[in-house]
C-alpha cells in the first residue's frame, strides 16, 4: 500500500511540476517578447534552448526542491531582456549580438565573400529563391540574407514582364559542370563549353553560377578566382 501512495505521489507531483513549468515558460516567453520562430535572434533560440533544457532535468530529480530549479530559468528570462534592452539602444551592441545582415547579391551579381563569411552555399540561395517563387537570377537585383536566415529578394524593374514556368537548370555551380541537369534539357558538356565559349566565357572554374531557362543562359563569375 505504501509503494502505491508513493507511486500516486511521484506522478502527481509530475503533474504538479509539468503544469506549472508550462505556464512559468509561457509566462517568461510573453516578457521575452513576440517572434516568429524563424525570426529568432542567436541569443533568443540560445535562451531557448537553455529554458527547455533546465525544464528537463527539473524532471529528474523530484526530491530537489522545485522553486531552486525554476530559478535558473527566471535568470536566463531576465538577462535575454537585459539584453535585448541594451540592443534597442546600442546598434554596435545589436550587431555584436545578432550580427548584420548581408547583402548576397547586389546589382544582379552575386558576392561570393559576402556568401563564404556567412557560410551560405549556392544551393542555399536557389533554394531560398525557389521558396519565393524566383526561378529566373536574371530578375534579382538585390538579395539580403537577414540575421535570422531569411533571404530577402528585390526584383529588378524588368522584372515586369512575365516570369517563366519552365523549371530552371543550373547547369554550373561553384565552377563544377552538373551533368545531371545537362541530361535533363538534353544537352552535354561539350555544347555547354561551345554556348560559353561564344560568349566568351572559357574558363569554367571562375563561374560561380550559369542558370539556363527558357534558352536564355544566366552567368555570374566568382571575382575572386581571377
Amino acid at each position: 500500500m505504501k509503494d502505491v501512495l508513493n507511486e500516486v505521489e511521484t506522478y502527481l507531483a509530475i503533474i504538479f511540476r509539468t503544469t506549472v513549468i508550462y505556464l512559468v515558460i509561457w509566462f517568461l516567453f510573453r516578457m521575452m517578447g513576440k517572434r516568429e520562430v524563424g525570426e529568432l535572434s542567436v541569443l533568443d533560440l540560445v535562451v531557448s534552448i537553455m529554458i527547455g533544457d533546465i525544464a528537463v532535468l527539473s524532471f529528474e530529480d523530484l526530491e530537489k526542491p522545485f522553486v531552486r530549479q525554476t530559478i535558473p530559468m527566471f535568470v536566463l528570462a531576465f538577462l535575454q531582456m537585459t539584453l535585448a534592452l541594451i540592443s534597442l539602444k546600442s546598434v554596435r551592441f545589436r550587431n555584436f549580438m545578432d550580427g548584420k545582415p548581408q547583402i548576397i547579391i547586389n546589382q544582379g551579381k552575386i558576392d561570393e565573400k559576402a556568401m563564404r563569411k556567412q557560410r551560405y552555399n549556392f544551393d542555399d540561395l536557389l533554394t531560398q529563391l525557389r521558396e519565393q517563387g524566383i526561378s529566373d537570377l536574371n530578375v534579382v537585383k538585390f538579395a539580403i540574407l537577414e540575421t535570422s536566415g531569411k533571404l530577402s529578394v528585390i526584383k529588378s524593374a524588368q522584372e515586369e514582364r512575365s516570369e517563366s514556368v519552365e523549371t530552371p537548370y543550373p547547369l554550373i555551380i561553384d565552377g563544377e559542370i552538373q551533368e545531371a541537369n545537362l541530361d535533363k534539357i538534353g544537352k552535354n558538356h561539350f555544347w555547354l563549353r561551345y554556348q560559353l565559349k561564344k560568349m566568351g566565357e572559357t574558363n569554367i572554374k571562375e563561374i560561380s553560377i550559369c542558370g539556363y531557362i527558357d534558352g536564355q543562359f544566366y552567368i555570374d563569375k566568382n571575382e575572386t578566382k581571377k
